[in-house]
């Protein structure tokens, strides 16, 4: 895939999970499915996801070759009480999602084709390049989009 189609698909998902997460109605914001995150949760994680993913993107970019990107284990981040993800209004998180992913995307449009094959070391999934990060950050929101409406239909 290339460079363009790349970025018009991470916009896109952007777009898609946005649609979705905002009309989740508040009054059923915690709904799940047994065993599974509410809509409320995976909205929270998304913030965090974003984040980390930001971050992640700019060590990509700027940093040394095989730089160090680190996991975070965003089971313990969604059980702790602290970080809210069981409680906190989602506004706040959902322009989190949008603002920190239009700023990746205008990083996204100052880079080259041979930019995707920077890469850095991350600590769960070893090599990790630019267009693996693309394709990661791309599915993401689209997988939990999907989530908060299977969430709904419980």
């Amino acid at each position: 895939m290339d460079l363009n189609q790349y970025r018009n698909d991470y916009a896109d998902a952007t777009s898609s999970f946005l649609s979705v997460a905002r009309g989740v109605p508040d009054d059923q914001l915690d709904r799940h499915v047994p065993g599974g995150w509410s809509a409320r949760q995976i909205i929270h994680h998304l913030a965090d996801a974003e984040t980390e993913s930001a971050g992640r993107l700019r060590r990509l970019v700027a940093e040394p070759a095989g730089s160090p990107l680190l996991a975070f284990n965003e089971d313990a981040w969604a059980r702790s009480e602290a970080l809210g993800y069981q409680s906190l209004p989602v506004a706040t998180s959902l322009a989190v999602i949008e603002n920190l992913r239009a700023n990746s995307l205008a990083v996204l449009e100052r880079l080259s084709e041979s930019d995707l094959e920077r890469y850095g070391e991350h600590s769960a999934r070893g090599r990790f390049t630019l267009a693996d990060w693309l394709e990661a950050y791309t599915r993401h929101p689209r997988v939990h989009a999907a989530q908060i409406l299977e969430a709904l239909s419980a």
